[in-house]
């Protein structure tokens, strides 16, 4: 993938196409199905083989933050259909002379990636952090969260149902990672909450959120990166 993780070229000069509503079609899904069609990155993602457009939301996070460099052990959580999956493959390039592993769990099923384990599961079934633990192989440089649960439409329900997920992910963080290894999560705008920032800032040298370019501007989501992580 190209480095700054941009979509350009023939995305950019994408004639912009209207989606006639069909009888059965919700008005919602013909919105759905038009931004899709009018998406740039949807359209680069296809181009450059990633499985979904939120392949370049990690590529651009990693861009400003340096998070994934060959050799390390990645794990990502929430990874269907893998296209940070695949970006993490890319970058961390296991196999390779400084070797590396990537890690990826749904509970959807989703199809293998060459160079990863690619697990179905839920993440908050009991078994679940022995499987991530044991395909690992040794602790963790990075933990990837890209979970959401289904919306309600209710943005307060969202948001502590959301809360919930990254307090799961950051209590899995804690037990695998390797001193000075990074965490990120996607959040709801509007803050992440103090108890969950407080442990965060406790815990790792750095705790900043960013929204990455190819985060749609109507979208909540913006994303908790934490580095530098204190073991003990």
């Amino acid at each position: 993938m190209s480095g700054h993780g941009k979509s350009g070229g023939s995305g950019s000069r994408m004639l912009f196409e209207k989606v006639k509503t069909a009888k059965k079609r919700k008005p919602s899904s013909t919105r759905w199905l038009q931004r899709q069609l009018n998406d740039p990155y949807v359209h680069e993602a296809r181009a450059q083989g990633y499985r979904s457009r939120a392949a370049f939301k990690l590529a651009e996070l990693d861009d400003r933050f340096h998070l994934l460099r060959p050799g390390q052990r990645v794990v990502d959580l929430g990874a269907a259909p893998g296209g940070w999956t695949q970006v993490a493959i890319e970058r961390v390039n296991p196999g390779g002379p400084k070797g590396g592993v990537v890690v990826g769990i749904d509970i959807l099923e989703w199809d293998p990636l060459p160079g990863a384990t690619t697990l179905v599961g839920d993440f908050l079934a009991d078994d679940a952090p022995a499987r991530l633990i044991d395909a690992l192989g040794g602790p963790a440089d990075l933990v990837l969260s890209d979970m959401a649960a289904p919306a309600t439409g209710h943005g307060g329900t969202d948001h502590l149902r959301i809360v919930a997920l990254v307090e799961v992910a950051l209590d899995f963080a804690l037990s695998v990672l390797a001193p000075g290894g990074s965490f990120v999560a996607k959040v709801f705008q509007g803050g992440t909450e103090k108890t969950l920032l407080d442990t965060l800032k406790r815990r790792f040298a750095t705790v900043r959120h960013a929204k990455p370019p190819a985060s749609r501007a109507e979208s909540a989501e913006t994303y908790v990166v934490a580095t530098g992580f204190r073991a003990g």
